[in-house]
This record gives C-alpha cells, structure tokens and sequence, in this order.
C-alpha cells in the first residue's frame, strides 16, 4: 500500500481480514438455583417458552459480563457468575446464523436476594423457582437439553461443549 509505513500496512491488512471474518451471534445464560436446588426461569415476553436468565452478548462484550448485565437489567439480580457449564454452538436456524450459547454458574441465591427477586425489565413478564422436571416442561426441547448437561456439569465439575 503506497504511502503507507510497514505498520500502518500491517495494520490495514488485519483490519480488512477482521472485517471479513465471520460474526458470531452469542448468548449468554445463567443456571441459578435456591438452597433446595429450585432452577430459576424467567418467562420472556417476546417467546413463546420460558427460559433460564440471561441473553444476548453486545459487540465486543465478554460473555460473562453480558450474563452479570442480563442479570442485573432484567431481575435487579447483582451476582457474579462463575464457570462456564455449557458451551453449545447452534447452527444456522430460520432466520438467525449459527451462534454460541454459554450457559454459567450463577450460584446459589440466598433468602434475601430471593425475597426481592422479581422482573423489572418489561422483556421479562415473570420468573419462578421450579424443579427440574417442571423447568423442562416450560422450556423449549433444546433449552431442555442444555439445561440437563449444565445440572450435570454442576456434579462432574465439567464444562459441557456441544454441537
């Protein structure tokens, strides 16, 4: 590139090689529990199943501070997520590209943070605390699955990658 020093050259390069590398779309949930082991779901207004907290990454946002963000936007929940239990890339499906779907540790919650948990974000129309058996039932199948491997990752001490 005429005119150009060997680092503004360089750097040029890279800029168009990023700018042609694919996007990926990222969501990033929470499996967050009570002391009795309860799964957290919320139900979103804009699907038609209910599903663990959490959503989509912002450009250029760390997946894990995504889920802390969906946390605190939508339930006023400020907890500091822990490891990834499952990883899952989603082909191409309907209109959406394929994506990544992290699904971290949110703990357990405490009685308080329990007793002042409720939707305060109008994407959310409410949330409960159910077993795994009637978490499944709300959830879409493939929620359903993920949800499975994250319980078991909780046990094993593993992360779950998938595709």
């Amino acid at each position: 590139m005429a005119g150009l020093t060997d680092d503004e050259a360089r750097f040029a390069y890279l800029a168009e090689g990023n700018a042609k590398q694919a996007r990926k779309r990222v969501a990033a949930d929470v499996l967050i529990r009570d002391d009795r082991g309860r799964i957290l779901l919320v139900n979103p207004t804009y699907k038609d199943h209910w599903d663990l907290p959490g959503g989509m990454v912002e450009n250029n946002e760390p997946p894990r501070k995504a889920a802390e963000r969906e946390l605190r936007e939508e339930l006023g929940l400020k907890v500091i997520v822990d490891r990834i239990l499952v990883l899952e890339w989603v082909g191409p499906h309907g209109p959406w590209d394929d994506q990544l779907v992290f699904i971290f540790d949110g703990g357990t919650l405490t009685e308080d943070q329990l007793a002042s948990l409720r939707p305060i974000d109008p994407e959310i129309s409410e949330l409960a605390l159910l077993e795994q058996d009637e978490a499944a039932r709300r959830l879409r199948p493939d929620m359903t699955r993920r949800l499975g491997r994250a319980l078991q990752a909780l046990v094993t001490g593993s992360t779950h990658y998938t595709e």
